[in-house]
């Protein structure tokens, strides 16, 4: 049976590998934490918030996030693909994601906001209306993505290929639409 946590305020906690396991988080704040070593089992996060946080390589396959708001977290190579699809909302602002990976995600309407997004793996993803805003998305794969109505236009260094990724209303800023040309090798000055 979880552990139930209901409103409470987590600061400068570094935690063990298996210490978050079998637990449940609402509406529940973690400000400069460090989750790096955890092997998340059965975590559930509701309405949860977290700031200045590290979860650089954390192992997150049984977690659900659900509307979880990350702000200036350090979330590099995780793997997101393998959490609880129920009710997964997530945002993130000013984070970097280097490596990271959403894997046929369903993760409509997320913002991403002046976040580090390189070598991401968006392949397969459902962006619908989602928000890249400021984003560096440099080498980001968006195989096989369904993007359409998503907002690009203040994101840089993306490459994405219009015959393999649905961009149907995507918003894309005309300085950076070689982007979407690189493959057929047009120069435009």
């Amino acid at each position: 049976m979880p552990k139930y946590h209901l409103d409470q305020q987590y600061h400068q906690i570094i935690f063990s590998k298996d210490e978050l396991n079998h637990n449940e988080f609402e509406c529940c704040a973690f400000e400069n934490c460090d989750f790096s070593a955890c092997n998340f089992m059965d975590v559930i996060f509701i309405d949860c918030v977290f700031t200045k946080c590290i979860f650089d390589g954390a192992h997150i396959n049984h977690v659900a996030l659900r509307t979880v708001t990350f702000h200036h977290c350090d979330i590099k190579d995780v793997n997101f693909a393998m959490c609880d699809k129920l009710i997964f909302e997530i945002h993130f602002h000013h984070c970097i994601l280097d490596f990271s990976k959403f894997y046929t995600l369903k993760i409509k309407e997320t913002t991403f906001n002046h976040c580090s997004l390189i070598a991401v793996d968006f392949m397969a993803a459902d962006l619908t209306e989602s928000i890249f805003e400021y984003c560096d998305l440099y080498r980001a794969e968006f195989d096989k993505a369904i993007a359409n109505k998503t907002n690009f236009k203040t994101s840089y260094n993306y490459t994405i290929d219009p015959t393999k990724t649905k961009l149907k209303k995507a918003i894309f800023s005309l300085k950076d639409v070689k982007g979407l040309l690189f493959k057929h090798e047009i120069s435009i000055e």
